[in-house]
């Protein structure tokens, strides 16, 4: 297999967290790394891994569209043209979300018959598989007919990362019922409805994100990256209060350090690290969009996903199931 192109210059903790993340995978999975970004940067700390070199750096603030067409020679540009060009078999950066997406997109191209990528993010449930949201920030504003395709998408790869033979599809909304939700919803929902391919079990509402009742959650990329953020946000309040309540005082912290052990597994469920990241679905080429806080541990994880999806063949899955 081609090795993963990785933006060794995007993410809070680059290059040094992304390179050793990289080490470890090479180490630990047996696949190839190319590192893209700047030779001088990234050289001392490479070893025996290849760098693409790229001059530029796309900031977290830039605007993805501009950047990415005047930063030519930035890593994510280079990532996604090593990808294009066969070089790599798939891209990966922690940067800067939007112009990750522009890059694959204006580099790798679109899937045929896609309207629009969207990003496909995992949310955790403990003791069963993630459920896939989608869209999570691509399409701020969408079409009933973009929201069926993402749905054909979201299914596909259910299917091919967890495993899930027969995924259950539902709409994001107000209410369970069909009459629920504005003009986007109501309408999804009645195309849901009329299709054969896709295993659509009706409207359901935030809570039923981190539960074991869908597989799929389909919603326009304003409100996937709103619901997303507050999950994110309120686990993390969850997770603090209760370390900070639990190791109060030295009698709490002996009572903790005895069911450390048994909530590890837990907390190692709800962290962002484990999943690697988000895929950028519909473009033609796999593509990984990190967490801008991503650990070592998170960039082996992505790279993980970028083999698996590319062994599986995802891309082409992709492919057949929007032309259902």
């Amino acid at each position: 297999m081609l090795p993963v192109a990785l933006d060794a210059m995007g993410g809070d903790k680059a290059p040094d967290d992304i390179v050793a993340g990289a080490h470890r995978a090479v180490a630990e999975l047996g696949v190839g790394v190319l590192l893209v970004g700047q030779p001088e940067v990234l050289e001392p700390l490479a070893g025996d891994l290849e760098v693409l070199p790229a001059s530029e750096v796309i900031p977290m603030s830039a605007d993805p569209g501009s950047s990415v067409r005047r930063m030519k020679d930035s890593s994510l540009v280079r990532a996604a043209e090593a990808v294009r060009d066969g070089k790599a078999s798939a891209m990966i950066s922690a940067g800067n979300t939007g112009a990750t997406m522009a890059s694959a997109l204006l580099r790798m191209g679109r899937i045929k018959g896609v309207a629009r990528p969207a990003i496909a993010t995992p949310i955790p449930v403990p003791g069963s598989t993630p459920t896939v949201l989608l869209d999570a920030g691509a399409n701020a504003e969408c079409q009933p007919e973009w929201l069926v395709q993402f749905a054909q998408m979201g299914a596909t790869y259910a299917r091919a990362r967890f495993g899930v033979a027969e995924p259950r599809v539902g709409l994001l909304s107000i209410g369970e019922e069909d009459t629920k939700g504005n003009t986007l919803v109501k309408e999804t929902n009645r195309l849901l409805r009329g299709r054969s391919d896709v295993r659509f079990v009706g409207n359901v509402e935030g809570r039923d994100l981190m539960t074991d009742a869908v597989d799929v959650v389909v919603t326009d990329g304003f409100t996937g990256n709103v619901a997303l953020k507050t999950l994110e946000g309120g686990m993390r309040f969850v997770q603090r209060a209760i370390l900070e309540r639990l190791t109060a005082t030295p009698q709490l912290q002996a009572a903790f350090d005895v069911v450390w052990p048994a909530l590890l597994p837990l907390a190692t469920d709800l962290d962002p690290d484990t999943y690697g990241g988000a895929m950028l679905l519909g473009v033609d080429g796999v593509c990984i969009i990190s967490h801008g806080s991503a650990s070592a541990a998170a960039v082996v994880n992505a790279i993980a996903v970028a083999q698996e999806m590319v062994a599986a063949d995802l891309v082409g899955a992709l492919r057949e199931a929007v032309t259902a």
